[in-house]
């Protein structure tokens, strides 16, 4: 993959999904500067401690971060076991947040991957929804209107992850017109990461009994690692608006 020398911004660095990724893009030559909550267990070419979960924080934040660069990987969120407003602006707003603040930061061939799930793959059954809510501006904008279409709580992850996968559909190809930045969604399946147990517990015993038969095992996260980083490469310049399932053919499984 063609990414010597390319900066890639990597968010949930430190532990996963996001290390695997950082740890790979680095192996391909790319400069990595990594956010968490947690200092990160290797090495960096720049680390900036930050929190995504309000835009107060996030804007803070944006200071300490490159002026220019060429890929933004949104990996950091929390599970489905999380609190569920804290769910809600991790995993959603301030990912969105954080996306439209660096857009103008980064260079034109450039590419912003967010990391969806399987469990968002009902995103048709809810599409006007999402879709309302994509389109609206800003943080505040986005607490507002949920406050007003409150999500229940079991499903609120699956339903983030949903919302997630429109907005890319949504604004991947204005985005792109606009800035020659690509934007696309990684949707892994189960992973053996260390909120494994967190994504088991949220299914619950009988939906993990259930599709236990579909899979050949986890997803190690080096595999998911790999298609990231294939989506901020030269050889991916043509793919933009894409959701991309990394499951094993999980999903294929209930057509």
């Amino acid at each position: 993959m063609k990414l010597d020398n390319k900066i890639v911004l990597v968010t949930g660095v430190s532990s996963g999904i996001g290390a695997a990724t950082a740890s790979l893009l680095r192996a391909q030559g790319a400069q990595v500067i990594g956010v968490d909550l947690k200092a990160p267990h290797m090495t960096l070419d720049g680390f900036v401690q930050g929190d995504l979960s309000s835009a107060e924080h996030i804007d803070r934040l944006l200071p300490q971060l490159p002026a220019r660069f060429d890929s933004l990987c949104n990996i950091a969120g929390v599970p489905g076991t999380a609190d569920p407003q804290l769910l809600a602006r991790v995993n959603y707003l301030g990912l969105r947040h954080l996306s439209q603040a660096l857009l103008p930061r980064i260079n034109a061939g450039g590419s912003i991957v967010n990391i969806a799930s399987i469990l968002g793959a009902e995103w048709p059954l809810r599409l006007e929804q999402h879709k309302a809510l994509a389109r609206l501006e800003g943080f505040a904008a986005g607490q507002a209107w949920l406050a007003e279409h409150p999500v229940p709580a079991p499903t609120c992850y699956q339903y983030f992850k949903e919302a997630l996968i429109v907005w890319t559909y949504v604004q991947a190809q204005p985005w792109f017109l606009e800035h020659s930045v690509r934007m696309n969604s990684v949707a892994p399946g189960p992973v053996f990461t260390p909120i494994l147990d967190d994504f088991v517990s949220m299914l619950g015993e009988a939906r993990t009994q259930a599709d236990a038969h579909r899979m050949k095992r986890p997803a190690y996260a080096d595999e998911v690692a790999a298609v990231i980083a294939f989506l901020c490469a030269e050889e991916s310049r043509w793919i933009n608006g894409v959701n991309l399932p990394v499951d094993g053919g999980l999903a294929s499984t209930y057509i």
